[in-house]
């Protein structure tokens, strides 16, 4: 092919803007909104069916918009119309619209007057049931009885004689904890959850195959669970599952009794009876049913059994009688008191005030009779009481442990002198003070003493401790009273106790031994003083962690205080009693990094470092900032991340300047930005990363062409282009080799965009950064199967259209880039257009190479890709040009590889074009562009 001079077509950018921007279109206030609600109006016109008809049952204003949801519930949303019929038992929706409105008033009345039964403080079950089975776990082993089922339990024939079916439920009664169980042993609690939850479904399958009594006998068995007290911190999950499965059968035995009731009210008819029917109005059928279920019941022999199905069914007794649950509950309350297991007694308990709550919420004083009922049962000792009883045993040092360690905090804090005199009485022998002070410590923590009280407690206690011998004894107390201290106090107490800390622990080396101690110190002081200056203002804080000698020890509590500095620090700082101390926590991480010191490990001291790097702040003092990045680079050397963060900043900190400066540097000003330009130059070879390199010499350059520092820019540009040439083939990227050349590709396009504006250097030739560049890329040895040079080339094309306008599309501020150093000299167009035409030719070699049949589909993408380059930058008004656009066309499309959509689309963009102003030679283009079928 011969050779193609490259024309580039003159570009009015501004134009162009204005021509790809949107319409505006004035919205008024009432229009369409997307968001807006659908309003959905229903037609009074009568839909008359005939084909081909198009009317419809409904009509829409001319605003709204069909919504298949809201024109199916007359406009209302599908979960609110959804959740009316949520409720089984709540009636059926009338037609009669004022009937409905009726009920639903008379339905928020009752709510109202429940809410205020109950109180607005009452907890609902559902809340508390999810929080107990999240709290109450165990991986113990857990044993089950499992229903084995029986043939008798099925329901028998229609045609079977009604003395039959009574004797053969009589026989199933005796049979109720007979040879139908069998135990499991050995469960998970996951497993246990499962035998539960089929059981459960047990009931529901034998109620629906009219099985009732074998859903009585799944229900007593599950009941007796509950006096398994084996496994005691999953009593309280295994109350809520087994609670579950009786609140199931209750509401089963209510429903079934309440559907007998169907019809009695007149104002109801064809409709389920209401939730709130009276005695009166049910009939005698129901009244048998309801009065057999709770002869059945009374029938059980055991006890926990007996109450808690009974209790499940207690709303039933609003069919009986309208006082039968106010009645019932005293005797229920009575039959607890059989309960000989403390634990089983009071969730008994919770259980009836539970369904009493929910059934009856009115007869809220007759369920507090229940608990009152627990005092009395079980006579609780009081806390008064056994301090007196203490002090007649002459203080018994492990009672009075006891007494601190089992009643609750406050109750202990209110009376902590009381304690104090106590522990001061106590006998030596037998039980240590120090563990008494240490019980009192934790309580103290828990629960604040009296403010008049609380220094003299602390030196009391203090007097006891520090005279401790043993270093584990005092240790143990320090670390509980250290939080009291740091709660109650300044820092000025605080420092007290670090330095008796420090002069327990150092004789011998005995810190070695308290590392977790002194660990949970720290955390502790960490947790109470969020004001560095005030924590590193304490003499004795650094002291103290130079006991950490042990590297692992002290560098996971350099990253505590660091990880709390990152958190709670609000403000940057200056403050040179913090940049000091963390400096040398900082450097502490830092030095612990060795060769054997793992990625993550790297990483996450890193980010610690990085962020007390981003939190330092001289303000205007720009060169004492300088000077903190020039000593942070020395001390963190190590981490290539730091250096990458240090890099950036300085980077910000000469943009700063320049933002300060309002762009006009002075010759102080000038000189500081080329020294911030020095330091990244001399850091950035230091990295190993070689994308990291390269992205920060870019950047940099950027940087220093911003500030007017054209010398350090070119600097900079030229290392770029010289360590292209030592970028891998592939690289390491989380575990995993991968190409580069995707990498470079994007690097690459993101140098060529900055390099339009950079300036020629007077002693240089025409664009020396660009042919610089692209020699790098001619000798780069690149995979054979990709064309990512040539891709390169392409947009190194664009480049070299851009730089031949006579005004660039953008600029750097005080810098004339070359469209203003040229002036759009012909020589300077000639040198483009001669680099442009070696281009095209590079590109037309190689894609003469890609003629065999594998290559085909890379031919037909570059070529089109190729062409959409010339239409976009070249001027077409050459015959050459234009010549060869048409064979990039047709080539795109020989061997049927092209994507027809993209060539659709991209002959209609052209016709676009050509009523564009200076375009209507496109229109001639558009006729010699035929689009071939795949045929």
């Amino acid at each position: 092919m011969a050779a193609v001079l490259w024309y580039s077509r003159d570009r009015n950018y501004k134009a162009e803007l204005e021509a790809c921007c949107l319409e505006a279109v004035p919205v008024e206030f009432g229009d369409f909104h997307p968001l807006k609600l659908i309003t959905v109006t229903e037609s009074k016109t009568k839909k008359v069916a005939r084909k081909g008809s198009t009317s419809s049952t409904s009509s829409l204003s001319s605003n709204s918009v069909v919504d298949p949801l809201s024109s199916m519930l007359d406009g209302s949303d599908p979960l609110s119309q959804f959740a009316a019929f949520s409720d089984p038992l709540a009636p059926t929706v009338m037609t009669a619209g004022k009937s409905n409105a009726n009920m639903d008033l008379s339905k928020k009345q009752r709510d109202k007057d429940e809410d205020t039964t109950v109180g607005n403080d009452f907890e609902p079950w559902a809340g508390k049931r999810s929080y107990i089975l999240a709290r109450y776990t165990t991986t113990e082993k857990l044993s089950i009885n499992l229903f084995m089922g029986s043939e008798k339990g099925k329901a028998t024939s229609p045609g079977s004689a009604v003395s039959e079916k009574v004797r053969t439920r009589l026989e199933e009664l005796d049979d109720l904890e007979e040879g139908s169980q069998k135990e499991l042993l050995n469960l998970t609690q996951q497993d246990y959850i499962n035998r539960i939850e089929e059981l459960n479904q047990s009931l529901k399958d034998a109620w629906a195959t009219d099985q009732k009594v074998k859903a009585l006998k799944i229900v007593i068995q599950c009941s007796k669970l509950l006096s398994d007290t084996s496994v005691i911190q999953f009593y309280p999950s295994k109350f809520v599952l087994i609670t579950d499965i009786l609140d199931t059968f209750g509401k089963l035995v209510y429903e079934r009794i309440l559907s007998m009731c169907a019809g009695s009210r007149a104002s109801f008819p064809g409709v389920s009876a209401p939730d709130n029917i009276g005695p009166d109005e049910v009939n005698e059928t129901a009244k048998e049913t309801c009065l057999n279920w709770f002869f059945k019941i009374a029938s059980i022999r055991e006890l926990i059994s007996r109450f808690y199905v009974e209790v499940a069914i207690l709303k039933c007794n609003t069919f009986l009688s309208k006082t039968g649950i106010s009645e019932t509950l005293p005797r229920l309350t009575s039959m607890i008191r059989g309960i000989g297991d403390p634990l089983v007694a009071i969730y008994a308990r919770a259980y009836l005030c539970r369904v009493g709550m929910e059934v009856a919420p009115h007869l809220k004083d007759n369920l507090n009779k229940n608990f009152f009922d627990f005092l009395s049962t079980f006579k609780q000792a009081l806390l008064t009481e056994m301090m007196d009883r203490c002090k007649k045993l002459g203080n018994n040092a492990l009672l009075l442990n006891s007494v601190m360690s089992a009643f609750r905090p406050e109750f202990i804090a209110t009376r902590s002198m009381d304690f104090i005199g106590m522990i001061k009485d106590c006998e030596e022998s037998g039980f240590p003070k120090h563990l008494l002070f240490q019980s009192l410590g934790l309580n103290l923590i828990l629960s604040d003493p009296p403010e008049n009280d609380r220094l003299q407690i602390l030196n009391e206690a203090w007097k006891v401790i520090t005279k401790l011998k043993n270093p584990q004894d005092y240790v143990n107390c320090a670390e509980v009273w250290i939080e009291y201290t740091c709660r109650h106090f300044t820092k000025r107490e605080v420092n007290t106790v670090l330095s008796d800390v420090i002069k327990h622990l150092t004789p011998d080396r005995a810190f070695e031994d308290a590392y977790p101690q002194l660990q949970s110190i720290i955390t502790k002081i960490l947790d109470q003083f969020h004001d560095f200056a005030v924590l590193f203002s304490m003499e004795k804080f650094l002291p103290f962690l130079d006991m950490f000698q042990k590297e692992s020890v002290k560098v996971e509590v350099c990253k505590s205080i660091m990880e709390v500095f990152i958190r709670q620090q609000q403000e940057l700082t200056r403050d040179p009693v913090i940049l000091n101390a963390l400096m040398h926590i900082c450097k502490t991480m830092h030095d612990s990094v060795n060769a054997l010191t793992l990625e993550d490990e790297k990483r996450s001291l890193a980010v610690l470092i990085s962020g007390f790097i981003r939190m330092v702040s001289f303000g205007r003092d720009f060169e004492q900032q300088l000077s903190f990045y020039v000593e942070a680079r020395s001390t963190f050397c190590n981490l290539e991340s730091v250096l990458i963060q240090l890099t950036h900043c300085v980077n910000q900190l000469a943009m700063e300047t320049r933002k300060v400066m309002k762009g006009n540097h002075s010759t102080k000003t000038a000189a500081f930005v080329r020294a911030c330009a020095a330091y990244c130059f001399i850091t950035i070879p230091s990295l190993t990363s070689i994308f990291a390199r390269l992205n920060l010499y870019l950047h940099s350059g950027q940087i220093a062409l911003a500030n007017q520092c054209l010398s350090q820019a070119d600097a900079f540009f030229k290392a770029a282009i010289s360590l292209v040439a030592d970028v891998p083939k592939m690289l390491n990227i989380d575990g995993k080799m991968r190409t580069s050349e995707g990498f470079l590709l994007e690097f690459l396009n993101n140098f060529f965009s900055t390099l339009l504006v950079v300036p020629d250097h007077p002693e240089q030739g025409v664009l020396y950064l660009v042919r610089g560049l692209l020699n790098v890329i001619q000798d780069y040895i690149w995979e054979d199967h990709t064309d990512t040079k040539v891709r390169i080339y392409i947009n190194v094309l664009h480049l070299l259209a851009a730089s031949s306008q006579e005004t660039y599309l953008y600029h750097v501020d005080k810098v004339d880039s070359n469209d203003n150093l040229y002036g759009n000299d012909p020589k300077f167009l000639a040198e483009i257009n001669k680099l442009s035409e070696t281009l095209i030719g590079q590109i037309l070699d190689h894609l003469k190479t890609l003629g065999k049949d594998e290559t085909m589909k890379r031919q037909s993408a570059l070529a089109l890709s190729l062409f959409n380059s010339i239409v976009s930058h070249g001027d077409l008004q050459n015959n050459k040009l234009n010549q060869l656009a048409v064979n990039l066309w047709n080539l795109a499309q020989k061997h049927g590889f092209a994507d027809t959509k993209i060539m659709v689309r991209t002959l209609e963009h052209i016709k676009r074009q050509s009523k564009q102003p200076g375009m209507s030679h496109f229109a001639d283009l558009t006729l010699r562009l035929p689009l071939q079928s795949r045929t």
